[in-house]
C-alpha cells in the first residue's frame, strides 16, 4: 500500500560502524529502500559514528560497498554524526537553557540528561506493531551529551531525522522500548514526530536471538559461501515479510512492486538456512550463469584444491577442465553452498585414483565371479562404442538396451561399474561418470575397471 501522507516520502538506514554490514542490517537497509522506491521517495544512507570505542577501521566502507553491492544505492547521504558534534551541542544547550535536560557530573566530566516527563503516557502508533503505550513515570531520564562532547543514539537520531526531513523511521523491534524518549525529544524541541515501524527479530531455526554459529555474520560471508547476490537479497527480504502469494522469488524491481508494510509479521522472523539454499537453487535457474560467473564455481575451486593437496594430490593441468566438467553433477548433489563443504569429498575420485575394499563392488548377494564376469563384459561394451555414444542419454540408452539382450539386470552390470570407477558407495551415475572420463581420459575409465577386477581375486 503506498503512503497517503502528502509529504514526500523519506526513510534511512543509519548504521553503527562497528563491524561489517550483517544480515539483520541489510535487511533494515532493503526494507527502507523499497518503502521509499514504492513512494517515490528518497533513500538516505547516514553513519551513526558516535561509539568511538568500539569502532571498526573498514566498517563504513564495508557498508557503503555491500549496499551498492545489492542495487541499494542511497539518494543522499552518507553523512556522519561524528562531523555534526556542534550541532547537537546546539540542541543539548536549548534543553539545558529551557529547562529540559540539565548537566550533571560524571567520573569522566560533565554530562547532559534529558528531562523526561513522568506523568501520564506516551503512545504511538506503530505502522508494524499497531497501538503502543508507555507509563511515563517508568522511563528513567537518558544521558543525551556523553562528557566526551557525543551524543547517544537517543538523541542524536532524533536531530538526524529531523535535520533530514525523515517521515519514516523503520528499524528493528530492539528499539521500540527506546521510542518514547524519541517522542518526548521530538515534543520537547517543538518538532513534528515521524512514522514509526519496527521489524521483528531474525531468529535461529530454535527461536534464538542469531549468533555467528547460526546466521549472524557479515553479508559478504554468504557471498564467500557462493550464494548469488540476487538470492541472497530475496531470502532477506522474505525474513519477516509475507508476499500473502505462492510466489518467493523476486528480483529488486520486483520487490519494489509488492512489498508492503502490513505484510511484515509480527513474530519472529526465522533465519532458515534451508530456504536460504532454496531461493539461491531458484536463482541460479532463473539466471543460468556460465559457470566460472557462478559465485559457487571459485568456492568449489578452493576446497577441491585444498583438501586434494592434503591428500598429497596436486590440482595438475586438467584440474580447472574437470573441475568445469563436473560442477554441474556437483550442483545437483548439493542441497545448496551451505553443505558444499560435505559433498565435495564424494567427487575427488575425478582427480585421484580412489581406494576402497573390494566388498564395495558386491551387488547384494553376486558372486565374486559374476562380478568380474559383469566387469568385464562392460569393458568390452564400452570399448566398442562409437565416439559419438558417450553423451550420458545415448550411453543410457545403448547400455540398457545392450544390458537388456544380455538378460543382466541394471544393478548387477551398473553397480559394479560404478564403484570401480569412482570408488564410492554414493557418486554421480556411471553414464555420467564414464561422459567426464570420456573428455578428460577415456583408458582411465579401463585402467579402473581392471584394478577392481584385480581386487575381486
Amino acid at each position: 500500500m503506498k503512503n497517503s501522507n502528502s509529504k514526500i516520502v523519506k526513510t534511512r538506514f543509519a548504521p553503527s560502524p562497528t563491524g561489517f554490514l550483517h544480515v539483520g542490517g541489510l535487511r533494515t537497509a532493503l526494507f527502507n529502500y523499497l518503502f521509499a522506491k514504492q513512494n517515490n521517495g528518497s533513500f538516505v544512507l547516514r553513519i551513526e559514528d558516535t561509539d568511538r570505542e568500539r569502532f571498526v577501521e573498514g566498517a563504513e566502507s564495508d557498508i557503503i560497498k555491500t549496499l551498492n553491492q545489492f542495487g541499494l544505492k542511497p539518494d543522499e547521504g552518507p553523512s556522519r554524526q561524528s562531523e555534526k558534534l556542534e550541532i547537537y551541542k546546539t540542541f543539548a544547550q536549548k534543553l539545558i537553557d529551557e529547562g529540559k535536560a540539565y548537566e550533571e557530573k560524571t567520573e569522566k566530566g560533565t554530562a547532559v540528561r534529558f528531562k523526561l516527563s513522568k506523568s501520564g503516557f506516551t503512545e504511538f502508533t506503530d505502522m508494524v506493531y499497531g497501538g503502543k503505550q508507555f507509563k511515563n513515570e517508568l522511563l528513567k531520564d537518558p544521558v543525551i551529551l556523553k562528557s566526551d562532547g557525543y551524543p547517544v543514539y537517543n538523541f542524536a537520531n532524533v536531530i538526524d531525522d529531523h535535520e533530514a526531513s525523515i517521515t519514516h523511521v523503520i528499524r528493528g523491534e530492539e528499539f521500540i522500548s527506546s521510542t518514547p524518549i524519541h517522542i518526548q525529544i521530538y515534543q520537547a524541541l517543538g518538532w513534528e514526530t515521524p512514522e514509526f515501524a519496527h521489524v521483528p527479530l531474525i531468529l535461529d531455526e530454535q527461536r534464538k536471538k542469531l549468533s555467528k554459529r547460526t546466521g549472524d555474520v557479515a553479508v559478504n560471508e554468504y557471498l564467500k559461501k557462493g550464494y548469488i547476490k540476487e538470492a541472497l537479497l530475496n531470502f532477506i527480504a522474505l525474513l519477516g515479510w509475507n508476499p500473502k502469494s505462492t510466489d518467493e522469488i523476486f528480483s529488486l524491481d520486483e520487490l519494489v512492486r509488492v512489498f508492503a508494510l502490513e505484510k511484515i509479521n509480527k513474530s519472529g522472523a526465522i533465519f532458515d538456512v534451508k530456504k536460504l539454499d532454496y531461493v539461491d537453487r531458484e536463482w541460479r535457474k532463473k539466471l543460468k550463469l556460465e559457470i566460472v560467473s557462478d559465485p559457487l564455481y571459485n568456492r568449489t575451486k578452493k576446497i577441491l584444491k585444498s583438501s586434494l593437496s592434503d591428500h598429497g594430490e596436486g590440482w595438475g593441468e586438467a584440474g580447472d577442465k574437470i573441475l568445469s566438467l563436473i560442477f554441474p553433477q556437483i550442483l545437483d548433489r548439493i542441497q545448496g553452498p551451505s553443505n558444499l563443504e560435505e559433498i565435495l569429498p564424494e567427487f575427488h575420485f575425478y582427480f585421484k585414483r580412489p581406494e576402497y575394499e573390494n566388498k564395495l563392488l558386491i551387488w547384494k548377494t553376486m558372486a565374486p565371479d559374476q562380478i568380474k564376469q559383469n566387469l568385464q563384459m562392460m569393458k568390452e561394451f564400452i570399448q566398442n562404442l562409437d565416439e559419438n555414444d558417450f553423451k550420458k542419454e545415448i550411453l543410457e540408452t545403448k547400455t540398457k538396451a545392450f544390458l537388456a539382450s544380455r538378460g543382466v539386470p541394471l544393478g548387477e552390470a551398473l553397480w559394479p561399474l560404478r564403484v570401480a570407477i569412482s570408488g564410492q558407495k554414493n557418486s554421480p551415475g556411471p553414464f555420467e561418470i564414464i561422459e567426464v572420463f570420456t573428455m578428460i581420459d577415456k583408458k582411465e575409465i579401463f585402467e579402473r575397471i581392471d584394478e577392481a577386477i584385480g581386487k575381486i581375486g
